[in-house]
């Protein structure tokens, strides 16, 4: 009868049909606004508008300046440990319903954490003093 049958039907790649037309249709609404927002709004560039705003304090110097490596390897281990400890909620609330399994695997994690913990502190990322 129809060829687009597969488009109303429930199995199979059909059933996605409405989340692609509604991702079209979004995808083109943003296009079609941040085009007449281009084209349309105002263009006055003047010197103030120009320069990089970080945060109303002036700038000072050449932003191309190094930065010590130390700093970033001590922020990216924050988050990495951050993260980790975030993974001790779930177990916390449902320590009861996980039993000896659930305490067997928290203590592996917990060892894996300690073991780059070492790691970290036997390499010096932490020491600030070269």
């Amino acid at each position: 009868m129809c060829n687009f049958l597969w488009l109303a039907s429930t199995e199979g790649i059909g059933s996605y049909a409405p989340v692609l037309i509604q991702l079209l249709i979004a995808g083109a609404v943003v296009s079609l606004l941040m085009l007449l927002t281009h084209m349309l709004g105002p263009k006055r560039k003047t010197k103030d508008k120009l320069i990089n705003f970080e945060s109303g304090i002036e700038q000072i110097g050449n932003a191309r300046k190094p930065m010590g490596v130390k700093y970033f390897i001590v922020a990216i281990l924050f988050v990495l440990f951050d993260v980790e400890v975030i993974f001790f909620y779930p177990y916390a609330v449902n320590f009861r319903e996980l039993g000896t399994e659930g305490f067997l695997a928290v203590l592996m994690f917990v060892a894996l954490f300690v073991c780059g913990f070492v790691y970290v502190i036997k390499k010096g990322a932490l020491k600030w003093e070269d």
